[in-house]
């Protein structure tokens, strides 16, 4: 049997200059038929790389979800397929990796309450080139 196809492609990456540092992410939300568009964030200071591709992904879950909603759509009839290049953050949230630092399972559990609203949510690793081609960075 054939999964069922997403209804939005969501590519994030993050980081920060210096680790920690000033946190920066972004992420791109796609639809099924080929809209899309890229935001930016900033996220302060003292943030690790790894914060900052959690704090992207949380940013483009709640914006797709503030996005349906704002239409008078249901969350849980829709799909998601997030893309990313941080093997780390997309291995913990396939539950491949344990997750030991305090703000990193913060983070986690904000993904997964997020991705909760959803009929479901998948989360697949990509090569580097894939985000620098989609987001510039």
């Amino acid at each position: 049997m054939e999964p069922r196809k997403p209804h939005y492609y969501l590519t994030f990456d993050g980081g920060s200059l210096g680790n920690p540092g000033i946190g920066y992410g972004s992420y791109e939300i796609r639809t099924s038929d080929g809209r899309s568009r890229v935001e930016r964030r900033e996220f302060g200071q003292d943030i690790t790389n790894n914060e900052a591709e959690y704090r992207a992904l949380i940013e483009g879950l709640a914006d797709i979800l503030a996005t349906l909603h704002k239409v008078g759509k249901q969350p849980s009839s829709y799909r998601v397929q997030v893309n990313g290049d941080s093997q780390l953050v997309i291995r913990q949230l396939n539950g491949e990796y344990r997750i030991k630092h305090p703000m990193m399972k913060t983070l986690h559990q904000q993904v997964q309450a997020l991705a909760a609203q959803f009929e479901a949510v998948w989360f697949a690793w990509h090569p580097r080139e894939n985000s620098v081609a989609i987001l510039g960075h």
